[in-house]
This record gives C-alpha cells, sequence and structure tokens, in this order.
C-alpha cells in the first residue's frame, strides 16, 4: 500500500511535467530550417504536391494549432508515421524501447554489483585514525580512474580487447547470423527462453555482454563512494556500538545493521543512475550497432525525422519519471520515518 500510494502521488506531477517537456520539444524541433511536408515527398514532387503534403499534415497551420493537433494525436496513442522510415513511430518504438530497457538493466545489474563490492571493498580498507594510508590511497585512485573514463571509451576499449585482439565476444547487434528472433515480449532475453530457444539465449547474452559492462562500469565509482561514506556515517550511530556490546561479531554488525541503513542513499543514487544509464546508452548502442533507442534517435536526427525526435524525446522523459517514481516508492518502504501519518 505504501509503494502505491507513493507511486499515485507522483503521478500526479507527471501529466504537468510531460506537458512542459512536450512544448520544449515541439518548439525546438519547429525552428530548426526543417520542412517536414517537403522531406516526406519524393525529390521529384512538386511544390503543389508538397503543399497538399502541407495541409494533410497541418502545417499550414499557426503553431499552437500544430502543438495542439499533436497533443490530441498523442492522447489517442498516435504518434505519427516516420519521414523517413515511412512507418508508424509506435511500432518503431515497441521495438526499439525493449531493446534498451534489458540493456540498461543488465547494465545497472553491473553497476549494482560492482558498487556494492568496491564499496564495501573501500570500507574495508579505511584507516581507524582517519588518515588514510597507501592502499586506501590506491583504492581510492582506481575509483577516479573509472569515474573519469566515459563510457563510450569504455565500449572502444572493450570492442579492441574482446571483440578484436581476443575474438571472446560478439559486439556488433543483438544477435548471431542466422538466428531467428521471437517476437513475444520484445525483451530478447526473455522471449529466447519462452520459446525455449537456448542457441538464440546464449547469443543474445553474448552480444549484451561487452556494452551492458561498458555501460555499468562507467557509473559504479559513484555508487562505491557513496556507499562508503553511509557506512563511515552509520558506523558513528549508537546502535552501532550497542550491537557491539551485545557481543555481536563485526560480520552481523555489517550486514544486519550499518548495510541496511547506509543502503538509503545508495538507493538514491541507483535510481538516479538508472535515468541517466537509459539517456547515457545512446553512444555505446551506437559503438556495438544494438538496435535500441539510442539507434532509433540517431537516425532520426540524422534524417531531420521530426515524429520520431518527438516521439523519442518524450519517451526517455516518461521512463525516467517512472523509474524516479519507483525510488521514491522503494524509499518509503525502507525508510519508515519518511511515511505519512
Amino acid at each position: 500500500m505504501i509503494l502505491l500510494f507513493a507511486l499515485a502521488r507522483r503521478l500526479l506531477t507527471v501529466a504537468p511535467i510531460l506537458l512542459v517537456v512536450s512544448l520544449l520539444l515541439f518548439s525546438a524541433l519547429r525552428v530548426l530550417p526543417i520542412d517536414p511536408a517537403a522531406m516526406s515527398m519524393p525529390p521529384t514532387a512538386t511544390k503543389d504536391e508538397i503543399e497538399i503534403a502541407r495541409q494533410q499534415m497541418g502545417l499550414d497551420q499557426p503553431l499552437p494549432a500544430q502543438y495542439a493537433i499533436w497533443l490530441a494525436q498523442l492522447v489517442t496513442g498516435d504518434l505519427g508515421r516516420s519521414i523517413h522510415l515511412r512507418r508508424p513511430v509506435a511500432g518503431l518504438l515497441a521495438e526499439a524501447l525493449p531493446a534498451t530497457i534489458e540493456l540498461t538493466a543488465l547494465a545497472m545489474l553491473v553497476a549494482g554489483s560492482l558498487g556494492l563490492a568496491g564499496g564495501l571493498l573501500l570500507f574495508a580498507l579505511r584507516s581507524d585514525d582517519g588518515k588514510g594510508d597507501a592502499v586506501e590511497a590506491m583504492a581510492e585512485t582506481g575509483t577516479t580512474l573509472m569515474m573519469s573514463i566515459p563510457e563510450f571509451l569504455w565500449a572502444l576499449l572493450f570492442i579492441l580487447v574482446f571483440g578484436v585482439l581476443l575474438e571472446a565476444l560478439p559486439f556488433t547487434g543483438r544477435l548471431g547470423p542466422g538466428l531467428a528472433r521471437p517476437l513475444v515480449t520484445g525483451f530478447l532475453l526473455l522471449d529466447t527462453l519462452l520459446v525455449g530457444d537456448l542457441e538464440a539465449f546464449l547469443s543474445a547474452a553474448q552480444h549484451m555482454v561487452l556494452p551492458a559492462i561498458a555501460l555499468g562500469i562507467a557509473f559504479a565509482p559513484p555508487i562505491m563512494r557513496v556507499l562508503r561514506s553511509s557506512l563511515i556515517d552509520v558506523y558513528h550511530e549508537d546502535y552501532i556500538r550497542q550491537a557491539r556490546l551485545r557481543g555481536l561479531s563485526e560480520t552481523r554488525v555489517l550486514l544486519g545493521h550499518a548495510l541496511r541503513n547506509a543502503a538509503l542513499p545508495t538507493l538514491t543514487l541507483m535510481g538516479v543512475q538508472f535515468g541517466f544509464l537509459f539517456g547515457g546508452s545512446l553512444l555505446v548502442e551506437v559503438i556495438y550497432s544494438y538496435p535500441g533507442m539510442g539507434n532509433l534517435m540517431v537516425d532520426a536526427v540524422r534524417n531531420a525525422d521530426l515524429p520520431i525526435i518527438q516521439a523519442v524525446g518524450l519517451t526517455y522523459c516518461l521512463v525516467v519519471l517512472a523509474i524516479n517514481s519507483l525510488v521514491d516508492g522503494l524509499y518509503l518502504v525502507l525508510n519508515p520515518r519518511l511515511r505519512p501519518r
């Protein structure tokens, strides 16, 4: 109930935010010197044919009227047709969105695992006097180095090492050649399991290893540092000293008391990181030729495909809002002091 209440309360703010984002997207794209009607017609089209297309698309109306028409179409689920691909935008999103969610979820699993393990290691290496030693300094330097390398550079390094030099993992697409992609939910790993195609599942998993690690490893260092700082703060609390006085081992104190409370700010950071991961997957998807939202957006920008750009922009905003709402709800579940009375 608490989680549902938090989600319902957060959803009340989603509509105004989406409205503002849609207005900004529409206004920004209409400033560009692009004529969607002319781009939707073949090169041999006459001026009269282009004008007829403008009228059919509503581009002859004032900008406020165009915006109202677009909003009315959005409400009914009509995202328009791609100017370049000549396909409904909703269908293109239905193909690309699950691929990006799947990739970012795996990347978040990588980031969370590395962040948790690294944070505990940094905490274990801390010096008791607070001045630090050589080992702690080396660990801090390592996290700083990891943080300074962007995800697209990790992606290129992994391709060079594991794809080209070692030839250990594939680095293009989502499936190996000759394998059929099952269409059930759109989530490839899940679909291959549902149809019982183990070969396709293994191929899909191998194709996701490098991009997921490239994304996750770039976002792990902040999680490490926040968890370490939170654990240090928690260890100064009275209940930690009381747990030690009761004779509990350091492992039980850490896992049973300190980690549970230190996880709250770490969870908040991971929720924010997941939103950044979803948006930051664009370059990684392009590098790995991964057919997700990033590749769809890049192709749309390259071809000035305004309907796709608008739809992808709104989808990114909606997914980030949904993630933040879910994190807020989980935060209330884990921290009873924040619950409404």
